[in-house]
């Protein structure tokens, strides 16, 4: 760290700490939402709220349809 570099902390510290908090914030997003094992827990979750009539088959079959969507991405990628 240059004497430049701190002087300009008191101002440029906070603007570069929200920006490190907010590449976090993308990078767990991200791993959540590409994480297969989640995505498989989603459905599992999904099935036993059909199976005890918690929601309709409408709910079930739209959701269940983005899930697999969401896992198919997901496999995708991965290559």
């Amino acid at each position: 760290m240059g004497p430049l570099d701190v002087l300009t902390v008191p101002v440029l510290g906070p603007i570069q700490m929200v920006r490190w908090l907010g590449q976090k914030l993308i990078e767990t997003a991200e791993s959540e939402m590409y994480d297969e094992d989640r995505v498989q827990g989603e459905l599992v979750e999904l099935q036993a709220r059909y199976d005890m009539d918690e929601i309709t088959e409408d709910e079930y079959s739209g959701s269940e349809d983005v899930l697999l969507e969401r896992l198919n991405a997901i496999r995708e990628a991965k290559g």
